[in-house]
């Protein structure tokens, strides 16, 4: 494994984590706090921490079944091609 694989590792996991630990503050003890609170102004309006992983959701989604009917598409016209070859 090279040491490139091991940083790109590293730092991946290192934004995951930032990433869960700042949800998770926002999701789940940011109504702990008072709204006066300054903890407030480091994160977005509440009704962001359900919009934003809907649409990521919805984009993900998306982006899977186009995946798999473009691959599904390339494939039926391989196949044509071939029994086209065949016939000939």
């Amino acid at each position: 494994m090279a040491l490139s694989d091991v940083a790109l590792g590293g730092s991946m996991l290192l934004v995951a984590a930032f990433v869960f630990v700042y949800y998770t503050t926002w999701t789940i003890l940011l109504p702990f706090f008072d709204i006066s609170s300054p903890i407030h102004d480091y994160f977005p309006a509440r009704e962001w921490a359900v919009r934003l992983p809907a649409f990521i959701l919805v984009v993900g989604l998306s982006g899977i079944g186009f995946f798999v009917g473009f691959t599904i598409a390339n494939e039926k016209k391989k196949k044509a091609l071939k029994a086209k070859l065949r016939a000939a």
